[in-house]
């Protein structure tokens, strides 16, 4: 595709904090998706995981208005990424848990330590493996704090939620508390983390459903690609 194809709209909303009512009044990372996808303007576009649109505004809302621009240039990855498999839902949530407990505070890290361990339960259901079972980055997480990790295990129960359950009420609270925490965080650079979470999330769930939901569409990918260059090029 040429130069001369690729119609860029005369004025691209910025990226700002909270919900807009057009694009003249700005945009967080959802809405100006679902702009550059062609859809109806909204927040929660249909053409999106529920729980990686959850994801993407929390980052939004959370880095600083310095960085939030940078986020522009994962917009093009989320167009068209959905799925009804489960396993999604408890994937997100997991990298969220699993990222945060190293940075979070002491009072947050009891949280997340559950959070981990109730993700990779619901997975291990998922799966037909037994619940105590952990992936290395969740067991990683835990040894670095024994503490959290040794409450963590008294406080849940070998039985997870229901799938269903997880994806509607757990998995968007782990995912809030998880971004909320990263960005009250005592490191040096939490805008980097926060963009890193929403890649390495968007990433794992491109790799997830891959094999089950995979178009090529040229013209819709080249024209919000070449627009986020664009926006995401501009000072300030």
């Amino acid at each position: 595709m040429s130069d001369d194809d690729v119609r860029l709209p005369q004025l691209l909303p910025v990226l700002s904090r909270g919900k807009h009512r057009s694009p003249k009044k700005g945009a967080c990372f959802m809405e100006l998706k679902s702009f550059l996808a062609g859809e109806r303007w909204s927040d929660h576009p249909a053409c999106s995981h529920p729980l990686l649109a959850a994801l993407a505004r929390d980052v939004n809302d959370c880095t600083s208005d310095t960085s939030r621009q940078r986020l522009a240039e994962l917009i093009p990855s989320v167009i068209g990424l959905t799925s009804d498999d489960p396993h999604v839902d408890a994937l997100i949530a997991l990298r969220c848990a699993t990222t945060a407990l190293p940075v979070v505070s002491a009072e947050r890290q009891r949280a997340m330590a559950v959070a981990i361990l109730t993700c990779n339960r619901v997975i291990a259901n998922l799966d037909g493996r037994p619940s105590g079972s952990l992936d290395e980055r969740s067991r990683q997480a835990l040894v670095d704090v024994p503490e959290a990790a040794r409450w963590a295990r008294r406080f849940t129960s070998d039985m997870g939620p229901s799938p269903k359950a997880f994806g509607r009420h757990a998995a968007p609270c782990i995912v809030r508390f998880a971004v909320e925490g990263i960005a009250q965080a005592c490191v040096p650079e939490p805008d980097d983390l926060l963009r890193e979470l929403l890649a390495g999330t968007i990433r794992e769930c491109v790799a997830r459903t891959h094999s089950t939901q995979h178009t090529t569409q040229p013209a819709a990918v080249d024209r919000p690609t070449a627009a986020v260059t664009a926006l995401s090029s501009e000072p300030g």
